[in-house]
């Protein structure tokens, strides 16, 4: 699976505004919800019920909030590169400035679980993040997040 499976340009947010964490994933669940087609509010629900077990500010900036809906047919992504850094309550307490959604069908199971390996190994490569840090073009952001992964499958 490669990150262009799970996103397009429609999902990508150049330079979300937010405040805080709630209102990042509310402003994400809105995206999330004209990407998918499922009600926003679910999406929310999700999203938030997933933060209550435990932050899924993962260290460097980076937030990976995920979760399975039943509704879903295959897995989706959505990626935002934030305006100013939020509290996320992340693992290292650094703010995040990178986020990506993933969202699962119930059932996904396995394939869920790589997503999310895929996703993190590419957020942990301090260039790429550079990278996205780097630009607030919706095009850009898209090329870095899927450029880079064909080049690390070569």
């Amino acid at each position: 699976m490669e990150l262009s499976d799970l996103l397009d340009s429609g999902s990508i947010v150049a330079n979300l505004r937010a405040t805080s964490k709630k209102q990042a994933l509310q402003e994400l669940a809105r995206k999330a919800a004209d990407v998918t087609g499922l009600d926003e509010r679910k999406i929310f629900g999700v999203l938030m019920d997933r933060e209550r077990l435990g932050t899924t500010g993962v260290g460097s900036g980076i937030a990976i909030p995920h979760g399975k809906l039943a509704e879903l047919d295959r897995l989706y992504g959505v990626f935002a590169r934030l305006e100013k850094p939020v509290d996320f309550q992340s693992i290292d307490d650094r703010p995040v400035d990178l986020i990506f959604v993933l969202l699962a069908p119930e059932e996904a199971g396995a394939d869920h679980l790589k997503a999310l390996a895929r996703v993190s190994r590419l957020l942990r490569d301090h260039d790429v993040c550079d990278k996205l840090r780097g630009t607030n073009e919706t095009d850009a952001l898209y090329a870095i997040m899927t450029e880079a992964q064909e080049t690390r499958a070569a």
